[in-house]
């Protein structure tokens, strides 16, 4: 595939840049000019062809040699501007200063002090809008993608760590006879968990579903971030005390004022997330092949519906998929229709691609897998077969006018432009709201008109003694805001068991 350039090909110029480097470095000092002129290292990739049809990871991670080159490329700045862009503050420029010199194990060890996640992060946090877009080099390039790579550099540390056996169990502190109840195991909840459980609490995690994770398992799809990944975070925090639930929903199996009054909970944490899907409430979105992005990577994450001979789940068969949506979860449903056995895959998306949230790294390889992109065009009508199932799409076509609150051009349908989208499935990736179950079952728990539950400063809500963070506040937001939240309640809540 034409600007593909294979795994192989990048080894071979990092090792010839990393020789250089070692030169440069055995004469004396390297100076800001020179790291400026090291070039950034590419991610190496799976070829799109074959990888589109395949559940294994796309992105294959640096080498040895191209890590310690792009760490090189730091200018270790003073005022360290991408810290502030961490919304956990990672010392990012101390860890890179470790990779630079090779000392792997040093550099996970610096993460780990404010991020115990760093292999997920490194995967799927959106550093180009957090730590790389304050980064200097990107600024002097005038590119946030041209910054210093710094979550491929976290990434790599946490996969040399984990890869060579050298993970240690965190400490906690000496018991306090204090008991934690966490609701939800995504990246807030078990942040949570393992900030409450160092300082010598007693700390369950409650769990909806079967397996640990909450959307690292059952929304991001195996091809960005391998499910063994995040079980292995889980392992670490039951090697740490922490006890989990599984299939315990909370507000169904046993309400929050349960665990407060009558198993003996101190102080709760609600981390469940935004997992209410959002439709386009238009004519024909009950037809036969009408998906949540939520639903449809829900059945092939967590459930491996892909796996057809094993899975309790059905796959539904879709030759021609349309997924409504520019986001990050629009990708990974388009991406994931491939591997599900699509022949054409359509994203259809009311903007252009210069408006799309995705992530650019996302859209590129959907790109390159094949998906094909309608801008400027927009679902009225579903439309059906006589069976009931969809047979195609009724769509507008728009053009941008001015923008909007958020600074993005509104999208204006241009009339009598209705045309038909053929497709068999039509996948909708339009957001997530809250699922408004704890509060319907907590009274005294505030939330606001958007069903987001409504904390201070310190994360704590109306109801005494319980904290919320990450989606169930925020609205969908990243993985590292979540843990960010997490950190923040956490803190207060070992304050107030403390008191």
């Amino acid at each position: 595939m034409s600007g593909y350039v294979s795994a192989g090909q990048l080894a071979q110029a990092a090792q010839k840049e990393y020789d250089a480097l070692s030169a440069k470095t055995a004469a004396g000092t390297i100076s800001p000019k020179d790291r400026m002129a090291i070039p950034q290292q590419d991610m190496p990739v799976a070829e799109p062809r074959l990888r589109a049809r395949q559940m294994s990871e796309v992105a294959l991670g640096y080498t040895r040699e191209q890590a310690i080159v792009e760490a090189n490329r730091c200018l270790q700045c003073k005022n360290a501007p991408c810290v502030s862009g961490c919304p956990v503050n990672v010392p990012i420029p101390q860890f890179i200063a470790e990779v630079a010199k090779g000392e792997f194990k040093k550099a996970v060890d610096i993460i780990k002090t404010t991020n115990l996640l760093p292999a997920i992060c490194g995967r799927v946090c959106p550093q180009e809008k957090q730590c790389q877009g304050q980064c200097t080099v990107g600024k002097t390039f005038k590119n946030a993608e041209k910054s210093v790579s710094i979550g491929r550099l976290e990434r790599f540390v946490a996969d040399f760590e984990r890869e060579n056996g050298l993970q240690s169990v965190p400490e906690a502190a000496p018991e306090t006879g204090k008991k934690v109840a966490v609701i939800g195991s995504g990246p807030a909840g078990l942040t949570v968990a393992a900030d409450t459980r160092r300082a010598g609490h007693d700390v369950t995690v409650f769990e909806a579903f079967h397996k640990a994770g909450g959307v690292m398992v059952y929304g991001i799809p195996e091809f960005r971030l391998p499910k063994a990944i995040v079980a292995s975070e889980v392992e670490m925090l039951k090697k740490m005390g922490v006890k989990f639930r599984e299939n315990f929903l909370v507000g169904r199996t046993g309400t929050l004022l349960q665990l407060l009054k009558e198993q003996g909970f101190d102080a709760a944490f609600i981390g469940t997330g935004a997992g209410l899907p959002k439709f386009m409430n238009i004519e024909g979105e009950n037809l036969i092949g009408v998906f949540s992005a939520n639903e449809y990577l829900t059945r092939a994450n967590l459930m491996k519906a892909y796996d057809t001979a094993h899975a309790d789940t059905p796959l539904y068969e879709a030759k021609n998929v349309a997924v409504v949506g520019g986001g990050n979860v629009a990708m990974d449903a388009a991406r994931m229709a491939y591997r599900l056995g699509a022949e054409k895959v359509s994203v259809v998306y009311r903007r252009t691609r210069a408006e799309m949230p995705a992530r650019g790294e996302e859209i590129t390889h959907a790109e390159e897998e094949g998906v094909e992109f309608r801008f400027l065009e927009n679902p009225v009508r579903v439309i059906g077969d006589e069976n009931g199932r969809v047979r195609a799409v009724s769509a507008l076509s728009y053009e941008l006018g001015e923008p909007d609150a958020s600074g993005r051009r509104s999208p204006v349908a241009i009339p009598g432009s209705e045309h038909e989208i053929p497709c068999d499935a039509l996948i909708v990736a339009l957001g997530n709201g809250s699922n408004p179950l704890m509060v319907q079952t907590t009274p005294g728990l505030d939330a606001d008109k958007k069903g987001h539950i409504v904390v201070d400063e310190t994360g704590r809500t109306s109801y005494p003694a319980v904290w919320a963070g990450g989606d169930i506040v925020l609205g969908a937001a990243t993985v590292i805001l979540a843990m960010g939240e997490g950190r923040k309640a956490a803190a207060s809540i070992n304050e107030y068991l403390k008191k």
